[in-house]
């Protein structure tokens, strides 16, 4: 009798162990995800506010907009400085470029006042560089929005006006911020263009990936109007 009662403690303490460890694997487990995704979130979080995806915008081609917003976490920029933006910026086309108040060259290219930033265009026109060419210095207005004690964030507006990127087709929009390639501290490495890193005949979020980024990438699907 005395064996049998032993026996039976022997099996339910055994039978508690396997719970606990099993319980404990779960717990690991389930946890595991937050961790991972914790340590792999960006520094920099890119947001698109227009266009959003499925947009029809414009009219013939001109009129619409890009509008982004771009977070740095003080982490890795304590400053304004530090996030790329080197002055105030209002600019565009003709006798608005490069003038007062807040002057800034407009032209395709990496942005002389926001110069970490790349914006690309699947339709965009041979004639300015075609689809790697980076869109960045073509914005109007750049500028702090919200300095606050765990972040600064930077706002970037662009009206196209020039029917360069195409009229009555799809379009695809790809943003994002370089890193801090060369380690000066600063986020202003961006490109003028983006190659065909891995040889495959397009540009996109993989070729935007092999420079070495700060951010996401948001990638938006449209259509501008005719």
């Amino acid at each position: 009798m005395q064996k049998r009662i032993l026996k039976s403690t022997v099996l339910l303490v055994a039978a508690i162990l396997v719970i606990v460890a099993v319980g404990l694997t779960i717990s690991s487990t389930s946890a595991s995800p937050s961790k991972q995704t914790a340590a792999t979130t960006p520094p920099v979080k890119v947001q698109v506010f227009a266009p959003g995806n499925g947009d029809h915008a414009g009219m013939g081609g001109i009129g619409w907009f890009i509008d982004l917003d771009l977070e740095f976490d003080k982490s890795v920029a304590k400053t304004v400085k530090a996030t790329g933006l080197n002055g105030f910026q209002l600019t565009g086309p003709g006798v608005h470029n490069n003038a007062q108040p807040f002057p800034g060259s407009f032209a395709p290219g990496k942005d002389d006042r926001f110069p970490g930033l790349v914006v690309l265009l699947s339709t965009t026109s041979s004639k300015i560089g075609g689809p790697g060419e980076n869109l960045a210095n073509l914005f109007n207005i750049t500028g702090p929005t919200n300095i606050s004690s765990s972040t600064i964030e930077i706002w970037d507006t662009w009206i196209i006006t020039a029917p360069n990127f195409g009229v009555g087709k799809n379009s695809t929009l790809l943003v994002a911020e370089v890193a801090d390639l060369n380690k000066d501290g600063i986020f202003n490495d961006a490109p003028n263009k983006v190659k065909d890193m891995n040889n495959d005949g397009k540009i996109d979020d993989k070729d935007l990936k092999a420079l070495g980024l700060a951010s996401n990438i948001v990638k938006v699907n449209f259509f501008i109007n005719k």
